[in-house]
């Protein structure tokens, strides 16, 4: 293959794995019921639901670490209070904008109408409830519009392709998750850049116009483990949120060098970020540039199961795998960046027929690499599993001055197969140590 030949010199450098050392939440999903009745009785705010009345609860397209415990705790505490909870997919165009495709995420987070013991109702049909002072129109989802209360549950975290006093939370559920693909498109119309202010604005509106008696907040370290959760009083949501931005922004951290040359990702997927691959740790958006630890290339191997073949974010990489190419559908992909107005999150990089080829091609065409000591190149499973993963030889003695980082093994060559592909693409853990 001209591939082989042209990259024959091109050597993968062996690799050492890193344990890295980053703060894990303790909260158990067998700890949730209580300490979510805790936090709603702390406010008496289980009283600003009168009993009979209906009252819609949002789920949404993110893997959230224990969001079937979280919304069953939520439902049979609204229950044991006389309420009719429903439960409704708000996640804007996800799912393909469909109402098939949004259920389908639903059943595989484990939201479905048996587990929840409540209806699941879904619609892509929307109402238009009022203004922003911009002259936006602000949808809201048809079925939680003729609910008597709405109740956003959200996590909260920083966002992969926008900065603010307000970004990725219960704010933006109510603003893009509840506004369906309708309410996304318009409120990505201006741009990324005003995107805090215009989440902010609208679900400024949908708070005044609709009844929400409180939101759910969740906060989690940076393995998608539950740190905190709490209820908002509803006249305190945005308040409130600013704060919890504050302190998820601090629990996750980004790859810990300066400088890399080369980024290796197993996978990328929905269920890892909503930009398939954590700008947050990578360093790289899109929409916002570049920063530590300035990789200039990202290879890409593989996409998520969980995805259900939404490719959105490889277009932040330099190189993929055949593998991952069929795996990406486009007609699924598509409606993200189409109502994101980000056709760059969309574009498929140059394509390699195997893992090997793919991260020599992306060592080969660096330039900025010094080559008296050799290539920097990270290795690892997602984002999502930054406590432990591999670095070049390179990087070692600048690892080694890392109080948070531990060097666990010596150099090692890593094993592609004879088809040139890594054999743990497939496995749980894979060479990196359990992921919890």
């Amino acid at each position: 293959m001209i591939f082989d030949e042209l990259m024959e010199q091109t050597k993968v450098p062996r690799m050492v794995p890193v344990r890295f050392d980053v703060e894990r939440g303790k909260i158990t999903a067998e700890q949730i019921p209580g300490l979510l009745r805790k936090s709603l009785d702390e406010h008496g705010l289980l009283s600003r639901v009168e009993a009979g009345r209906t009252v819609a609860l949002t789920c949404g397209s993110r893997e959230i670490c224990n969001i079937d415990v979280i919304l069953k705790s939520l439902v049979d505490i609204l229950k044991e209070a006389g309420a009719r909870p429903f439960i409704i997919p708000a996640m804007g165009s996800h799912g393909g904008a469909t109402v098939a495709g949004q259920l389908e995420i639903l059943e595989g987070y484990g939201v479905t109408e048996e587990t929840m013991g409540v209806p699941i109702k879904a619609t892509m049909e929307t109402v238009v409830i009022g203004h922003t002072h911009k002259g936006l129109e602000v949808h809201f989802d048809k079925n939680a519009y003729e609910a008597d209360y709405v109740i956003p549950v959200n996590r909260v975290k920083p966002h992969t392709d926008f900065r603010g006093k307000i970004e990725s939370g219960v704010m933006k559920m109510l603003t893009i998750g509840c506004g369906k693909q309708h309410g996304a498109n318009i409120c990505h119309t201006l741009g990324f850049p005003n995107m805090s202010e215009n989440v902010t604005e609208m679900a400024r509106v949908i708070l005044e116009k609709r009844n929400i008696p409180f939101g759910i907040a969740i906060v989690e370290d940076a393995f998608h483990g539950t740190w905190k959760l709490q209820a908002l009083p509803g006249e305190c949501i945005e308040q409130e949120e600013e704060k919890l931005l504050l302190e998820a922004k601090a629990l996750i951290p980004g790859i810990p060098f300066k400088k890399i040359d080369v980024l290796v990702l197993d996978e990328i997927g929905k269920d890892v970020s909503g930009a398939g691959m954590d700008p947050n740790v990578t360093g790289r958006s899109s929409m916002m540039g570049r920063w530590e630890p300035y990789a200039e290339r990202i290879a890409i191997l593989d996409l998520t199961e969980k995805s259900h073949h939404n490719g959105c974010g490889i277009g932040g990489a330099d190189l993929t795998t055949q593998r991952f190419f069929e795996k990406m559908n486009f007609i699924v992909s598509y409606p993200n960046g189409i109502t994101s107005h980000d056709p760059a999150s969309m574009r498929v990089p140059p394509v390699m027929p195997n893992d090997l080829l793919t991260v020599k091609m992306a060592l080969q065409t660096c330039m900025e690499n010094d080559p008296s000591v050799g290539y920097r190149l990270v290795w690892m499973k997602n984002t999502l599993h930054v406590e432990s993963f591999w670095i070049s030889e390179s990087l070692m003695d600048e690892a080694a001055k890392d109080p948070r980082l531990t060097i666990t093994g010596e150099p090692r060559e890593v094993p592609f197969d004879e088809d040139g592909n890594v054999p743990w693409l497939s496995k749980p853990e894979g060479p990196y140590g359990k992921h919890a």
